[in-house]
């Protein structure tokens, strides 16, 4: 069975007829021709479908297109703003946070969610004070982003590059 949804991906209103079954991964790049997700293991393993769904990030192959529709979605293409870009993606830039960029997107979403997370005061399971704001640390950056898989193995500039965004020095 089909059926209709909208969406606003990246700050356009999009609308698409997607089979009830369907991801948001799909929709996104089946439908509406977003490839900035990927699609790595199709089982909410690997972090590579990862955007930001209302805000928070969210999984795009764990979740139903139709579940989510009117939602706002902000894939890693989306996050640049007036010729500038956001500075997640700058600091994967200044560090060389990638290598084949297959992951990339998804690590960028997380990234900003994860700062955002932060900045919200959420402890993660490393947190020391639970009570406390959390602080940047290397630990807590790489549990927060743990479900982002990267097959060249670029952690040990991912997690500097997050820090630098968050300003953490």
């Amino acid at each position: 069975m089909d059926a209709e949804i909208s969406l606003t991906v990246d700050g356009v209103h999009r609308r698409a007829v997607v089979d009830t079954r369907s991801t948001l991964l799909d929709a996104l790049r089946e439908r509406l021709g977003n490839a900035s997700p990927k699609k790595g293991c199709d089982h909410g393993q690997c972090g590579a479908c990862t955007i930001l769904l209302d805000g928070e990030r969210a999984l795009s192959c764990l979740a139903l297109a139709v579940a989510h529709d009117s939602a706002e979605i902000t894939t890693a293409d989306g996050l640049a703003s007036g010729g500038e870009l956001h500075p997640v993606q700058q600091a994967f830039l200044d560090l060389d946070a990638f290598q084949c960029g297959y992951c990339t997107p998804g690590q960028i979403c997380s990234a900003v969610g994860v700062l955002e997370e932060v900045r919200r005061g959420w402890p993660s399971h490393v947190s020391a004070d639970l009570a406390a704001d959390p602080e940047l640390t290397d630990a807590e950056v790489s549990e927060r982003m743990s479900g982002n898989l990267c097959r060249c193995g670029a952690y040990a500039n991912i997690t500097p590059a997050v820090r630098q965004a968050g300003g953490a020095r």
